[in-house]
């Protein structure tokens, strides 16, 4: 006997209230497991930090001066390791392919932000792959020349570079930072400078001090040891401001190209799909090993100045810098090794 049409009315209407609510009970589960996976984190395990340079280095040198730090304060290990080779894109993939669970962050250099230009092919997307966590710091490139060398300043560069006399200068490779920034300066001043690159600083330095190249461009953690030894002069520096630790040098923006700043940067960055509790967490925990005296002292001493931002504007930053460098790699049609 069917049954009336209130009863089989009454039967849908709950099997759609069971639906729903089976639904909102799904809906919940994702969030709990991440909310669970938050309020655990970082007991399950140690956390990596990639050094995406080999050891020795400027990312090197941060990675293991924030990894002491972050152990004290986490309660948990804290691992280096460093995976190189690709100016960085290397270990990068690495951690963008890794488990978004909080265990795993890379600590970048400034050539992030130039990869995906020289290289269309990496096999991440350096936007859309990867969550920035905190923007450790900036710090000046420096140009400088050998002790005997006949540029006395920076203007000596200039008028050489003015009068088409095909000044050499070295950098750490092709695309590097240095390389950029002394290609858009050449492109801004209609200068004749040519790039000579090398593969990495210690080269660079050696042939820079014996007058092999008679320019040198590198961070402040590269070159400062050799002008504390007198054996190079630095010339001007790339940044807009002067360099805390190079007070007497002036910067690129001071001497006649106003506007000018290229700066060697540092980042802490997550996999992409990484709780945002987790990466605001992270972020909190940076930022206070920053505020560490210790930390702090280590990491001006390597010419780095400190930042305290947010996930936010480390990402406004880091994106900033990936359209500046873009249009720079496109203007001077600058290709990879």
């Amino acid at each position: 006997m069917p049954h009336p049409p209130h009863l089989l009315h009454r039967a849908a209407t709950r099997r759609s209230a069971v639906a729903t609510l089976a639904l909102a009970a799904a809906a919940l589960v994702v969030p709990a497991a991440v909310m669970a996976q938050t309020q655990a984190w970082p007991s399950k395990g140690p956390v990596k930090l990639v050094a995406v340079f080999p050891p020795g280095g400027s990312v090197d040198q941060v990675a293991r001066i924030l990894a002491q730090a972050l152990q004290q304060q986490l309660g948990q290990t804290v691992v280096v390791d460093n995976k190189g080779g690709a100016s960085g894109a290397i270990g990068t993939a690495a951690v963008a392919a890794a488990p978004a669970d909080g265990y795993t962050y890379a600590v970048v250099f400034d050539t992030h932000g130039v990869n995906p230009a020289l290289n269309p092919n990496l096999p991440f997307d350096t936007r859309k792959d990867l969550a920035p966590v905190a923007l450790i710091g900036t710090g000046s490139m420096v140009l400088a020349t050998h002790a005997e060398s006949p540029y006395k300043t920076f203007a000596d560069v200039i008028a050489a570079g003015k009068a088409k006399k095909g000044v050499n200068y070295g950098s750490i490779g092709n695309g590097s930072l240095g390389h950029l920034a002394m290609s858009q300066l050449a492109r801004n001043g209609e200068l004749d400078l040519v790039h000579v690159p090398y593969r990495s600083g210690g080269p660079l330095m050696n042939d820079a001090i014996a007058g092999h190249v008679p320019l040198a461009i590198g961070s402040v953690f590269l070159v400062k040891p050799h002008i504390d030894s007198k054996r190079m002069r630095p010339l001007a520096v790339t940044t807009s401001k002067r360099a805390a630790n190079l007070p007497d040098v002036p910067t690129v923006a001071e001497s006649g190209y106003a506007g000018f700043d290229a700066p060697a940067w540092w980042a802490v960055l997550a996999p992409a799909k990484t709780p945002p509790d987790i990466v605001k967490r992270m972020n909190d925990e940076v930022n206070k090993a920053l505020k560490n005296p210790e930390v702090a002292g280590k990491l001006a001493a390597q010419g780095i100045d400190l930042n305290f931002g947010t996930p936010e504007s480390a990402r406004t930053f880091i994106d900033r810098q990936l359209d500046t460098w873009a249009k720079v790699v496109k203007d001077n049609n600058i290709k990879a090794d």
